[in-house]
C-alpha cells in the first residue's frame, strides 16, 4: 500500500500521531484535573474558524515539526486526550492542531485580512495519540490579531462519527512575558485582549487553559493540556469501524510500550488475504510483518525491532483484510522504547 493510501486509512478511521522529539527532555508528571472513576469535564466545542482545512486531505500534515521554517520562539506542545466515560487515556484517536504565525497570518487562505497565504501550509498538523493518550508537536509560539486574543485550534477525531473541536489559550501574565522577551520577532507587542473581551473564551476558558513554561532542551518554551472528550476507549465507533467488526480486530500490541520485542494479536472472523505491515512516524513503509491467506482464528505476530534493524520509536502497525465482503483496513500506534 503506498504512503497516500496509508495515511487516508489513518483520516478515514479517525485516527491521529504522537512522537518524541530527538534529545527532548522529560516531561513534568502533570496530575489529572480530576480523579479516576468519570469526573473528567469535557472540552468545551469551538468554532473551527475562520481559517480551517482538512488535514486529513492532504497525507504531508501527518508530521511532528509542523514549523516549515516560519520564525517564533519553539514551543513543544502536548496534549493528553481522556475519555469523558472513565477519564482514562484514549489512544489510536487522530489529533489536529493549526495556529497562526507570530505575525498573525494562518496558511492556505487569501483574503484581505490575510493576503498571500493560499496554497501555504505551515503550521498546521496531526497525529496519532500513543498508549497514554498523547501527542506531542513542535512548533512555534503563535502571535496574536485584531479581535482575538492568542490561541491555537484543536480537534480530535474519535472516530468517523465523532470529532471533539476546540481551542486552547495560555496564562496571560506568561504569554506577555515571552512576547516582551522576544521583541523583535513579535513586533506587534503584548496581546491587548483578556478572556473575558474574547468572544470564544469570554463564556469560560478553565478547562482550555494550556501551561506555558520554559524549555531550555529547545530554547523555547513547552505546553500541556488535557483535553477530555466523549467516550472510553474507542467507543462511539462509526460506519467504518463497525464494518470492520463484522471481518476481524485488531488489537493492541502487547507489551506496550515494549523493549524490542512485542506482538500483534488479531482475529479473524473467515478467511480472508490478510497484509500486516509497519509504518515509521513520516508515514512510510518500513517492514511487512505478514503477507498470508488465513482461514478463521486468532493470531499473533512477533515483532522484534533488532531483527528488521529498526530503531526504538514509534511506529503505526496497519492490518489490510480482504474477503468475499471486500477490503477492510484498522491502524494502531505501537511504542519501542530503549
Amino acid at each position: 500500500m503506498r504512503r497516500k493510501t496509508f495515511l487516508k486509512s489513518l483520516g478515514l478511521l479517525g485516527l491521529a500521531s504522537t512522537f518524541k522529539i530527538q534529545g527532548a527532555l522529560a516531561w513534568p508528571t502533570y496530575a489529572k484535573r480530576s480523579a479516576l472513576g468519570g469526573n473528567c469535564v469535557l472540552i468545551p466545542t469551538e468554532t473551527a474558524g475562520p481559517f480551517p482545512l482538512d488535514l486529513s486531505a492532504n497525507p504531508y500534515f501527518f508530521r511532528q515539526d509542523i514549523r516549515e521554517g516560519k520564525p517564533g520562539v519553539p514551543l513543544r506542545l502536548k496534549l493528553r486526550i481522556l475519555g469523558a466515560a472513565n477519564c482514562l487515556p484514549m489512544p489510536n484517536v487522530r489529533v489536529n492542531i493549526w495556529h497562526c504565525d507570530k505575525d498573525g497570518l494562518y496558511s492556505g487562505y487569501s483574503q484581505p485580512n490575510n493576503p498571500g497565504q493560499a496554497g501555504l501550509t505551515y503550521l498546521r498538523g496531526y497525529q496519532i495519540t500513543d498508549s497514554n493518550g498523547e501527542v506531542e508537536f513542535l512548533t512555534i509560539f503563535p502571535g496574536w490579531y485584531t479581535g482575538r486574543i492568542c490561541h491555537i485550534h484543536f480537534q480530535v477525531y474519535v472516530s468517523s462519527s465523532y470529532a471533539a473541536i476546540s481551542q486552547l489559550t495560555f496564562p496571560i501574565a506568561a504569554k506577555n512575558a515571552l512576547y516582551q522577551a522576544y521583541p523583535a520577532l513579535y513586533t506587534k507587542g503584548v496581546d491587548p485582549r483578556n478572556f473575558q473581551d474574547d468572544n470564544i473564551f469570554a463564556d469560560g476558558y478553565a478547562y482550555q487553559l494550556a501551561t506555558l513554561e520554559p524549555d531550555p532542551d529547545i530554547n523555547g518554551y513547552r505546553s500541556f493540556l488535557e483535553v477530555t472528550v466523549q467516550g472510553s476507549g474507542t467507543s462511539h465507533a462509526g460506519y467504518l469501524e463497525k464494518e470492520n467488526a463484522k471481518n476481524f480486530v485488531l488489537g493492541q500490541n502487547m507489551p506496550n510500550p515494549f523493549r524490542n520485542t512485542t506482538a500483534i494479536p488479531f482475529e479473524l472472523f473467515g478467511a480472508a488475504e490478510v497484509v500486516l505491515s509497519l509504518w515509521n512516524i513520516n508515514g512510510q513503509k518500513v517492514a511487512e510483518l505478514l503477507r498470508d491467506t488465513l482461514s478463521a482464528g486468532v493470531y499473533r505476530v512477533p515483532v522484534s525491532l533488532t531483527e528488521m534493524r529498526l530503531p526504538a520509536g514509534h511506529y503505526a502497525y496497519q492490518l489490510n483484510v480482504q474477503n468475499e465482503n471486500g477490503t477492510f483496513v484498522d491502524v494502531r500506534l505501537m511504542s519501542g522504547v530503549l
